[in-house]
């Protein structure tokens, strides 16, 4: 019997030990890895065990759709990223994790296809995705490929590539699901006392824009899975960027970046915002108004992991902090006067991200230049949890009372 993604279904198996729970990655630098067993939507899980031998967080047996396992897998154009997790009283327990750097989209700009030694790459990380959806028994998946897959003119043949060699099926969304998804993965992060806020996702071939008008929330908040959805009524207009960190890096160097190549950098993405802000004058219309910017990515966990002088990446205190405009370009000066092998040198960076970074600063420095924001605060979190949420609140997980299931928003002002 299998699942929706072509996972056979079985039953979930305990780990052996903790590291077998620990978010894998292949970042020698140590760069951002996920903690396993949290409750994303609250307080900190309370543990591995009850998850693993099938309780719920109140340590009672799991029964009927409170037992199910879900999965989320982001194929980037950078980084593969896989969360297990099942259903909790708060949101969702993450069971399992797995993050890999992989450059699908390397080149992919110049030659328009996603090359051998990229799929081959990409193969091989989604097999160890394949195993773990197997081992832990998920039942319910959605497993979404984003930019490098969207323009490849050969993403078809990789498509079935990745079905035969790993069994799994992989949905190439477009740029407004990512969007969406990314909104309500990072949703319990947002300042409800805020009037606006931007979130955004700055990938390896795009980034994700979206302005939320915070007056349209209704308050109290519960900070729940259907919460989560309901920000999507929010979304006051958004855009992706056809700029990522791999595509910029690319069109202007990232490894030995000068100031002028970095202002080149940040020039290059205000001139592809510029119509979008002619459009829509989020400039003037947030003017004076409470504001704050929310970040999820590679690039905002990479600064505040710097900023915190952070030996190793710790999530659970870069998740959910808050950094000032001048903090953040004070990291970015920083970056910008070492040389690659100090930047790979860095612990929350590592030789896998060292040509890249900057040119992620300089998309975060772009936004702070054309709507300039003192607050930013930062997610480790994004398209996963945004499948998770919405896969259980599909399936009525944590539901208000009296509410139905319903249908996904109609499709927000762009």
């Amino acid at each position: 019997m299998t699942g929706p993604s072509g996972i056979p279904r079985t039953a979930a198996t305990a780990p052996r030990d903790a590291n077998a729970m620990r978010s894998e990655t292949d970042c020698k630098g140590g760069g951002p890895t996920h903690d396993v067993a949290r409750v994303l939507l609250g307080a900190p899980a309370q543990g591995l065990g009850a998850a693993a031998r099938g309780e719920n967080d109140r340590g009672t047996p799991n029964r009927g759709p409170a037992a199910k396992v879900y999965g989320a897998l982001d194929l980037g154009t950078n980084n593969c990223r896989l969360l297990v997790a099942r259903p909790s009283r708060r949101g969702f327990l993450v069971i399992d994790a797995f993050s890999r750097i992989i450059r699908l989209g390397e080149g992919v700009l110049r030659s328009g296809r996603l090359s051998e030694a990229a799929m081959a790459r990409t193969v091989d990380a989604l097999r160890v995705c394949s195993d773990k959806m197997r081992r832990r028994g998920v039942s319910r998946s959605r497993l979404i490929a984003t930019e490098a897959c969207r323009i490849a003119e050969n993403s078809g043949e990789f498509i079935e590539r990745v079905k035969h060699e790993t069994g799994l099926s992989i949905e190439i969304v477009s740029r407004e699901t990512e969007a969406k998804l990314a909104v309500s993965g990072c949703a319990s992060l947002i300042d409800r006392n805020a009037d606006w806020a931007l979130v955004f996702d700055i990938g390896g071939g795009s980034s994700e824009l979206i302005w939320l008008d915070l007056s349209n929330l209704q308050r109290p908040w519960r900070r729940s899975l259907f919460d989560r959805l309901d920000v999507q009524n929010s979304i006051a207009a958004w855009t992706s960027l056809p700029v990522g960190v791999v595509s910029l890096a690319e069109r202007h160097g990232g490894r030995d970046v000068t100031p002028e190549g970095y202002e080149a950098m940040v020039r290059d993405v205000m001139q592809s915002l510029a119509a979008f802000e002619a459009e829509h004058r989020f400039g003037e219309r947030t003017a004076g108004r409470g504001v704050h910017f929310l970040g999820t990515s590679g690039t905002v966990t990479t600064i505040a992991g710097i900023h915190l002088a952070l030996p190793v990446y710790e999530r659970s205190r870069v998740d959910g902090c808050w950094l000032g405009a001048g903090e953040v370009r004070d990291v970015s000066d920083k970056l910008l006067a070492m040389s690659y092998a100090q930047r790979a040198a860095q612990p929350c960076i590592g030789h896998e991200r060292a040509d890249l970074v900057l040119a992620g600063c300089a998309i975060l420095d772009a936004l702070l230049r054309i709507w300039p924001c003192e607050r930013l605060r930062v997610a480790d979190r994004g398209l996963r949890e945004g499948i998770l949420a919405t896969l259980m609140a599909e399936d009525g997980h944590d539901r208000r009372p009296g509410q139905r299931n319903r249908e996904p928003d109609e499709r927000p002002s762009r």
